[in-house]
């Protein structure tokens, strides 16, 4: 793992989280829970995506263009499935009444 590639796939997590919840009222948690559940995810499922498509790491292609290129999509689309996930899930238990202390405090939104 390439610190420099997880940077790169976390700040385009953070603007893919922040994208899914200006796109989607509905399943936004706030500027500050979408921003911290795309970095999350944009982090660890960017480096999944990355090892699973053989997309090659920063590290292994020099940072070329094509390697940052890659890092910001499997980031961003990794940091928007999950701050669109999370969002969705807290939609559903808020309806259901299902009261979640940590996700309500994190994502207060």
């Amino acid at each position: 793992m390439d610190l420099t590639a997880l940077i790169i796939q976390a700040v385009s997590g953070a603007i893919g989280g922040n994208a899914v919840g200006a796109a989607s009222k509905k399943i936004s948690l706030g500027p500050l829970g979408n921003t911290i559940a795309g970095a999350i995810g944009g982090g660890v499922g960017g480096q999944i995506l990355t090892s699973l498509l053989g997309a090659g790491g920063a590290a292994a292609a020099g940072l070329d263009v094509g390697a940052i290129v890659a890092g910001f999509a499997s980031g961003g689309v990794s940091g928007a499935l999950t701050a669109a996930v999370i969002g969705f899930i807290k939609t559903k238990m808020a309806k259901a009444g299902v009261k979640m202390r940590a996700i309500t405090i994190l994502f207060a939104g």
